[in-house]
Parts: structure tokens; sequence; C-alpha cells
């Protein structure tokens, strides 16, 4: 960026791997507080378990985390009930134009929304692909029926388009995917 009346040139620092997909993990987590401030869905995201190795302790009011490792694979983002019906679903963000790489979701992932699958879960995927500014959800089901019998390492975005439901977004509700969720698993609410 070069501001007005300057020979300096500013550029935006590069996103860490670290936080790729946390303007939509921020924006899940607003919509699931507007949800729930407003009495629709009980949907939390899932915290990472980790094991506590060294804490700093400046002072006992100040203390900090210096080393910890992940206790085990986590399993989704999020879950939680509406309707009801017990949700469970896993947020990616993708930068690619054309496909999203199935090296983006962890086996440990796909085995897990089976599961809850087979139990009668709402499972699904929320996808942002970044490079349209579009979301989209894709039941989990279908994302696992073509994983399974793929001759590829990516979902191509042809297919996100064509199995996936984009979802609404506005001020308040920067990701309603509750509404896609009414409409594509039948559920009746008052969205």
């Amino acid at each position: 960026m070069k501001y007005p009346n300057s020979n300096k040139v500013y550029s935006k620092p590069k996103e860490s791997a670290a936080h790729r997909g946390m303007s939509l993990e921020e924006d899940i987590n607003r919509t699931n507080r507007y949800y729930l401030n407003h009495d629709l869905a009980v949907i939390h995201k899932k915290p990472t378990p980790i094991t506590i190795v060294k804490v700093d302790y400046p002072k006992r009011s100040a203390a900090k985390i210096t080393e910890a490792y992940f206790k085990l694979a986590s399993t989704t983002d999020y879950n939680g009930i509406y309707l009801g019906k017990y949700i469970d679903f896993e947020a990616k963000e993708c930068e690619s134009e054309t496909s999203f790489p199935f090296s983006s979701i962890h086996a440990h992932q796909i085995k897990h929304l089976s599961d809850v699958i087979k139990h009668g879960a709402v499972a699904f995927i929320i996808l942002r692909m970044s490079a349209y500014n579009k979301d989209f959800l894709i039941k989990a089901k279908d994302f696992i029926e073509f994983y399974d019998s793929a001759q590829r390492k990516s979902l191509p975005y042809d297919w996100i388009r064509e199995n996936g439901f984009e979802i609404a977004s506005n001020y308040f509700i920067p990701c309603d995917y509750l509404k896609v969720v009414e409409r594509v698993f039948g559920l009746q609410g008052d969205l």
C-alpha cells in the first residue's frame, strides 16, 4: 500500500499458517453468540485439549503458559444442539480458486463426522472459499462419500458449488448457517 504524498510502500504482513481460517472462526463464533443470545441454538467451539509443560509466574495474577503440547487429536471444531438435534461440524477456510485440498482435513476428523452421523447427528463442514468470498455448508455424508471414492487429492470448486449450499451473511449474523441447516436437513425452526 502506498500512502499519498509518501514514497514509502507498506505491505500487509503475511498471514501465518497458524492463523489461517481465523476470520471464518471469528464469524462463526459471532454467529453462535447471536444464536445463543436470541435463544435459537446452543453451539460452541470445542477447546483443543493440551498438556501444559511450563508456566512462567512473574506474579500470580500474570501466569503465562510458555510450553504446551496437544494431548490428543481433536475431533471437530463445533458442536451443540438446535431444535433438539445434536449438531457437529468442522470449519475450514481455503485460499484456492480451484479446489479444497484434502490435506486440510484430518482422517480422525472425517472418522468423527462419520461416527456422529451413524448416531443421528446433523453433521457438516462449513467451507469458506476466500477467493470468491463465499461460505458453503457441505453435508458431511456427501463430503465423506466423495473423499472415499476420490481419485484426486482435493474437492473441486465445481463440486462444491453444485453439492454445497451457499450460506448467507449479514451484519448481525456473519455466517447464518442454521437457515441452511433447516433447509438441507429438514428441520423446522423460527429463523
